[in-house]
């Protein structure tokens, strides 16, 4: 429950920007338009321009101590960092306090996402058998989850199917990153490396002896980051790596807050609170402060982080990298294109290969023992859902920086990408909505 005072003439005139901000379809919204946006300007007569900023070069540092690169990497290495320590973030509480919690729950997203991070990749690889794609197995590995979610979000589907979708998508994260970790580094500086590990190590070790300051984090995360991308190793591991680090622990419990506060309230009740909007005495100050810091400390710095960023990773890191990566231009014919091993490759994994991994993985994780379905989702929902996966937008892009060096082959793996996302959320959609709607009233 969030409570708001509309009183002043800015709150009245922001709050319908507050309204949509917290429509859990306003991310998906903003990041299609920006990758519409980007494909129209990669096709206008400015298209020169687009690809022009892209390249400008941008310094970073003091003096002489610094990185200079292109504006394009930047945000494909330093505003995706913040992107890829939320992932971790969110990781970490799901395997604390969520849906991957409990074993028996964890397991039917975890053996779909496995499936449906394999079967994408083997039918890639089938098409692009000793081609000079060959390298970019890993693109319809990936699952948009804003996207999909997005999507999800339009049909009267039962909570336990949003569930399996959102843990899949996260266990789909978790395999991407080691994938990208793994088979995506060209060369290992292990000196910077193992630099880079000692500094993980003292977050850590500050984490154990009960910092909490997010500064102090951020220095370290900041240092590790620049380690990682010295050493050759993708600086997203670096951040998921730090994300992990950081305390989910709160410093009281809730029956500790509750004591407090009360202690706390009675106290602002018996100083004579101005009714107007006044300026605080000196006590009643203390007191709001001392609530302050009761409220930080029944907070995990895990979850206050995630909260704190989380907007800002949805309203403008994702729609800054979808604007910078997914301008395709469409110099040959779409069909010339989509008949490309790479393009072609792409699709058929995220359409095909994704809901075919996903179901089948799962049947399996059920028939042996493993797993059960979600109560109120049946064999049909998880097929439909499996389809939804396959939209492959943020991380299949940000895998195709990575895959292929060559103008061309990114240019058609982007249009596999951005023909493969939008068949899956059409069918997809389509499918979860008349199951939804034909669904037996209990």
């Amino acid at each position: 429950m969030e409570i708001e005072d509309d009183n002043d003439p800015i709150d009245r005139i922001t709050r319908p920007l507050r309204v949509f901000a917290r429509h859990k379809l306003a991310g998906a919204a903003i990041l299609l338009c920006s990758a519409v946006l980007a494909i129209i300007w990669a096709n206008s007569p400015a298209n020169q321009v687009y690809f022009a900023i892209l390249q400008v070069p941008v310094y970073v540092g003091v003096g002489e101590f610094g990185l200079t690169k292109p504006l394009l990497l930047w945000i494909n290495d330093g505003m995706m960092g913040v992107f890829f320590f939320v992932v971790g973030l969110e990781v970490k509480r799901e395997f604390l306090a969520g849906e991957l919690a409990s074993r028996k729950r964890a397991m039917l997203p975890i053996a779909a996402a496995v499936g449906g991070m394999v079967v994408p990749a083997g039918v890639f690889a089938l098409i692009n058998l000793g081609g000079e794609g060959a390298h970019g197995w890993g693109i319809p590995m990936a699952t948009d989850i804003a996207f999909a979610l997005g999507v999800l979000a339009l049909c009267p589907v039962p909570i336990g199917a949003r569930v399996f979708l959102t843990a899949l998508a996260i266990v789909d994260d978790i395999g991407s990153i080691v994938v990208i970790a793994l088979f995506y580094t060209d060369h290992v500086a292990l000196i910077t490396l193992a630099l880079g590990a000692v500094f993980l190590a003292i977050s850590l070790l500050a984490n154990r002896s009960g910092v909490r300051n997010p500064i102090v984090y951020f220095l370290i995360g900041l240092l590790t980051w620049l380690l990682f991308l010295k050493s050759g190793v993708h600086a997203t591991l670096a951040a998921v790596l730090m994300a992990f680090t950081i305390p989910a622990r709160t410093r009281i419990n809730g029956e500790a807050l509750h004591s407090k506060l009360s202690a706390l309230l009675r106290a602002l009740a018996a100083s004579n609170m101005p009714r107007e909007k006044a300026l605080l005495n000196n006590e009643q100050h203390h007191i709001l402060h001392n609530m302050e810091r009761v409220v930080e400390n029944a907070t995990a710095p895990l979850q206050q982080l995630e909260h704190a960023l989380m907007p800002f990773v949805t309203f403008l890191v994702l729609p800054v990298f979808a604007l910078a990566n997914a301008g395709v231009s469409l110099n040959t014919s779409l069909g010339e294109a989509l008949s490309h091993p790479v393009a072609l490759g792409i699709v058929l994994g995220l359409f095909i290969g994704k809901p075919a991994g996903i179901l089948f993985f799962s049947w399996l994780a059920v028939k042996a023992g493993l797993a059960v379905l979600p109560a109120g989702v049946r064999w049909a929902d998880i097929g439909a859902i499996g389809i939804l996966a396959g939209i492959g937008f943020t991380m299949s892009l940000f895998i195709t920086s990575l895959a292929f060096v060559k103008p061309e082959l990114v240019e058609v793996a982007k249009v596999g990408i951005l023909a493969g996302s939008v068949l899956s959320a059409v069918v997809g959609g389509v499918l979860v909505y008349r199951l939804a709607v034909k669904r037996p009233s209990v």
